[in-house]
């Protein structure tokens, strides 16, 4: 039985692959990545065994004259009777220069199924609606500029057939699935599998392509972990290893990185970059990461994105990205002991 689901998950893997192929566009993306479960794939709701409420935003290229910002809000919950978890999500994103935003509802749903002695298969779904705004009073055009008298005039032809203020609106969905044991982990996901048009202008389509992502990763425990003598509480010592693979065509981009948990202190370091299909340079970031656990079941998350692309780290000013999350138990005390079934996923 558990092969053959493990097959299924494989097959369900090299589909998803085969179908991002002409895909043509790029999400927000988060460099904790983990901290946002429910964004990275849909099968991590309620993966925490408890009810948690987390809170990510991201700055980034502070240094650049525009900004660009997103956030995600989510909220979910784990269903003990039904082996089931499901969430609400908040995503957001604004970029300055065109004053685009776009805003993202989202309600999603996992199921957990056990495939053996400590080890699990959820399956997930979301379904959203996305709202994308524009203001495009502000863009400057080549027609507009006069080269001889060094003036900018007005709104010339470029922009026929778009409102200056443009709203869009559509609905989104996406799947994924993880397998996952007490030590080690592995999922897929995909984004916009109906790849929705997302054109401003009327009768033009534009679609949003697939994004396809896979994340996996191991987990060490080290030697010199300890008990609190008053509270009873283990006090975690290990170390893990992951990646976060992403394409959505033109682009692919691939997370790699360690993570050290000496409870309440954990620390992380990730490289980012991969070469493109059409051979192009793709060493983006190295991201360091400090972040503290408690037992309270509070995390705090701050990480700092090095840039080493041809940007340069003094023109781009890096990206600033922060993360809280707060897990807590919902109903009865006496289910606290189950948590031992949880993902062993990165905490950022």
């Amino acid at each position: 039985m558990s092969r053959r689901l493990l097959g299924i998950f494989f097959i369900f893997l090299i589909v998803l692959y085969s179908t991002v192929q002409d895909s043509y566009a790029q999400d927000v993306q988060y460099s904790q990545f983990y901290s946002a479960p429910l964004y990275l794939n849909p099968a991590l709701t309620g993966a925490s065994e408890l009810t948690r409420i987390g809170v990510n935003y991201r700055n980034q290229w502070p240094g650049l004259d525009q900004n660009f910002n997103s956030y995600s809000v989510y909220i979910d919950h784990y269903l003990m009777d039904y082996n089931s978890g499901i969430g609400l999500i908040f995503n957001g994103s604004q970029e300055s220069l065109a004053n685009l935003s776009t805003n993202e509802i989202g309600l999603s749903y996992a199921y957990r199924l056990k495939l053996g002695e400590n080890k699990y298969f959820r399956l997930g779904a979301m379904g959203s609606y996305m709202q994308r705004d524009a203001f495009f009073s502000d863009l400057v055009f080549g027609t507009q500029i006069d080269i001889i008298n060094g003036t900018v005039g007005g709104l010339t032809d470029e922009l026929n057939g778009i409102p200056i203020d443009s709203r869009y609106s559509f609905f989104d969905y996406s799947l994924g699935g993880m397998f996952y044991s007490d030590k080690v982990w592995l999922g897929v996901s995909a984004h916009h599998i109906s790849e929705p048009n997302v054109s401003f202008v009327e009768g033009q389509i534009s679609k949003l392509p697939m994004k396809l992502s896979a994340q996996g990763g191991i987990r060490f425990d080290l030697q010199g972990g300890r008990r609190n003598y008053i509270t009873h509480a283990y006090a975690e010592r290990s170390i893990s290893f992951a990646f976060n693979y992403k394409q959505q065509d033109p682009f692919n981009q691939l997370d790699i990185g360690a993570q050290l948990f000496l409870d309440p202190l954990v620390l992380g370091v990730w490289y980012r970059g991969l070469p493109t299909k059409n051979g192009l340079p793709n060493n983006e970031a190295i991201i360091g990461l400090v972040g503290i656990s408690l037992e309270s079941g509070l995390d705090i998350g701050y990480s700092y994105d090095v840039t080493i692309s041809k940007l340069g780290l003094r023109n781009s000013g890096g990206a600033h990205e922060v993360s809280i999350t707060y897990s807590f138990l919902w109903g009865d005390p006496k289910n606290r002991n189950m948590r031992s079934r949880t993902i062993p996923c990165f905490k950022y």
